[in-house]
């Protein structure tokens, strides 16, 4: 296996602090990913790889789209995000107040094209930070499986949000187990794309049902 570079071991770093910060109560959790972003330019732009190497191949998309078991997949977080809110809907009332609480800070509920807007960007943002960098480069020096734990581990830890012992848990369970799904999808096709869409299209789904509830 390889290792990691100085450079982007640097920013693995820091967002794993960032990360980490958020169960403390310091709310940083967001530069995880503006970390993760700018290293994923920087570290691709020294070691000059092309697009197919680096994850976003756009042209690429299309083809691995053709495959019927990447939409087997791409669905999957979806149906759990659909799992996810029906049970806390039966169990947890209070956990609507907390996911709005935990994305009041990057989302603009009720203003229709702009908060379409937000949840791509956040989607395509997220996938390049934590799948097309942070878990690309660990599974430079780790198998896809720890790659894969330790990434959605963090990635969790990074949507930690104050409440109820019962309602974190069960948040940050149902975080994590959609980060392992876009993890494998980004690991079976080395398109962040790929996972961005799958992201987004899972957003979006629990937005709808959040809003028809509220309502």
């Amino acid at each position: 296996m390889r290792t990691i570079g100085r450079v982007p071991l640097t920013a693995v770093v820091l967002m794993t602090v960032v990360s980490l910060l958020n169960v403390f109560g310091v709310r940083l959790a967001g530069m995880s990913v503006v970390i993760g972003v700018v290293f994923f330019f920087l570290t691709n732009a020294l070691e000059k790889q092309s697009v197919v190497v680096t994850g976003l191949d756009l042209k690429g998309t299309r083809i691995v789209l053709e495959n019927p078991a990447i939409w087997l997949w791409m669905v999957l977080p979806l149906v759990m995000n659909g799992v996810c809110l029906t049970v806390s809907r039966l169990f947890f009332p209070d956990f609507l107040k907390h996911i709005l609480n935990r994305t009041e800070l990057s989302v603009s509920f009720g203003r229709g094209v702009l908060l379409i807007l937000q949840l791509a960007v956040l989607a395509i943002g997220e996938e390049i930070a934590w799948r097309a960098f942070f878990q690309k480069q660990l599974s430079k020096s780790l198998s896809v499986v720890p790659a894969l734990l330790v990434t959605s581990t963090l990635f969790a830890f990074a949507h930690f949000m104050e409440g109820t012992n019962a309602i974190v848990l069960f948040d940050l369970i149902f975080v994590f187990i959609n980060s392992v799904l876009y993890g494998v999808i980004f690991s079976k096709t080395n398109n962040a794309w790929v996972s961005a869409i799958s992201h987004f299209a899972a957003n979006v789904f629990a937005i709808v049902m959040l809003g028809l509830w509220r309502l």
